[in-house]
């Protein structure tokens, strides 16, 4: 019998996810890929495979500011930033790819940032 492998169920989960949530030039997708030690998050047009903007706990933006790279305030620090960045490129609305993730914790954080930060999801 085979072992459960964590990283392919959430694989699994996030292509039958992306059957529906599709990025358009109009309302790009916002992606977050979360690790054990940073959160990532990319604005992706997907008509054409382009990212349009991003932003992670690894940005000189944020690194130098973050104590921790792999909590709440880092996630919270990420969605604030990508949304700032998609703001000052003219992109307000998108729609949120929460990569296979459960919607809560560091996830729930980075979205709830992006929105007060004034992207529409």
């Amino acid at each position: 019998m085979p072992r459960f492998d964590r990283t392919l169920a959430r694989r699994k989960r996030h292509l039958r996810l992306r059957k529906r949530v599709v990025g358009t030039p109009e309302r790009p997708r916002l992606n977050v890929y979360r690790s054990l030690n940073h959160i990532y998050a990319q604005i992706i047009d997907d008509t054409v495979g382009k990212t349009l903007v991003a932003a992670s706990t690894l940005d000189p933006a944020l690194r130098d500011r973050l104590e921790v790279t792999s909590n709440m305030d880092a996630a919270k620090a990420v969605g604030e930033l990508v949304a700032k960045r998609a703001i000052d490129k003219g992109i307000k609305q998108v729609v949120f790819d929460r990569g296979g993730y459960e919607y809560a914790g560091r996830v729930a954080a980075l979205a709830d940032a992006a929105r007060e930060a004034g992207l529409d999801f």
